[in-house]
This record gives C-alpha cells, structure tokens and sequence, in this order.
C-alpha cells in the first residue's frame, strides 16, 4: 500500500485520463487502494482473468477439446474464496455438467480435481521452471491491448462493484475507458452464496486500508 501512495498520485498527475491496470497479489483490495489514491473508477485488475484461462484449459484437457471452445469462468477474488462458475461452463453450446454426464464421468470428483489443479497451478509453475510470471504477463499485456484498441472485449476481470461497494472480479465489457459494464453470469444459488462469501472476505480485507464509497 506504501508504493501505492507513491505510485498512484504520479500517474495520476502526469495521466490522468489513464486506465490503471493493478496486476500485484492480492489484486482486488489493491484496485480499491488504487482507486481511492486515483480518485476514479478507471482502475481494472487482473484479477480472477488468469484463474478463468487456466480453468477452460484443464477443462478442455480433460473433456479432449481445444480450450477455445471452452466458455468458463472463475469469478470473485483471485484467491482462496474464488468461485467456479460450473452451472454456466459449456463446451461448444453444451452445458459441462451435460456433457459429463453423458460421458458417465461422476461430477463431484472431476470438479474436485479441476478446481484443485487451477487453485495450485501457481505452485506446480513455479516448481517447474522457479517462477510464473509468464502467465500474468500474457494477461497484463492482453488487457493492456484490449484498453489501447477499445476492443470492447468481455472478460473477467476486478472493477468497484457499486452493488457489494468493493473490487470483485466478474465477466465485464472492457476498452478504452475501463469497464463499461458487468454482464451478471448465469449462477446457481450454492454459486451465489460463494459468491457474497468472496465478497465478505474483500470487504474485510478492504476495510483495514480504505474508505471506499
């Protein structure tokens, strides 16, 4: 939070029209930090962006298909209390949990080992080849990309949720401007719980450093 507060102001000085793009652990209750230094609501993060790729290759790994086709999402916080979103995760137009089913493949178990895999990839990167920076570069630089051109691309990434008043990570509209809008994922009610759970967890981080409003 110190480097924040001598960060920030600068930026914000020099340019202040910018998008600030918060990539550092833990990214939502420093995007808040960042934003209350900034004094607006153009701060993204990185958030759960990695969480979500990593989670449609495992998918896709284990179902035989390319990750493109997968359309799944990991919202919330980047972090332990992060949210699979399962009930919405599709292969092609196919729901996973159909597509499981009729492959005979016992839900509980895959989904146990998937979210386990994503959950620690940051471990087994790292006692593989001593670091894992690459992966959160591909996404800085992705997001950085998608500001510089306004691509108005839907990804999932932290922005000041005005209905839970802090940062959460969820499938948002993002170009030149930030976030322009969040688009609410399709979620079941065990989803929905974890998620107000997430958001409980950044609020009492959150707390500790910053008024937000």
């Amino acid at each position: 939070m110190k480097v924040f507060e001598d960060i920030v102001p600068r930026i914000v000085e020099v340019a202040p029209q910018a998008v600030l793009l918060v990539a550092t652990d833990p990214p939502e209750p420093l995007a808040d930090i960042a934003r209350n230094l900034a004094g607006h609501n153009r701060v993204i993060s990185t958030s759960t962006y990695l969480d979500s790729l990593r989670f449609r290759v495992h998918l896709g790994e284990r179902l035989g298909v390319s990750p493109a086709y997968v359309d799944a999402y990991v919202i919330g916080e980047h972090g332990t209390s992060s949210v699979f979103l399962w009930s919405s995760a599709r292969v092609g137009s196919m729901r996973v949990e159909d597509l499981l089913l009729s492959r005979r493949i016992a839900l509980g178990e895959f989904r146990q080992a998937v979210e386990h895999d994503v959950r620690f990839a940051n471990i087994s990167i790292i006692e593989g080849i001593g670091a894992s920076q690459y992966g959160i570069g591909m996404v800085a630089a992705r997001l950085a990309e998608i500001v510089l051109r306004d691509e108005r691309a839907v990804v999932p990434i932290g922005s000041h949720n005005a209905r839970y008043n802090v940062t959460i990570s969820l499938p948002s509209v993002v170009g030149s401007s930030g976030v322009s809008e969040v688009l609410w994922p399709e979620m079941s009610d065990d989803e929905k719980h974890a998620l107000e759970h997430s958001v409980d967890i950044l609020k009492t981080a959150v707390a500790k450093y910053v008024k937000t409003n």
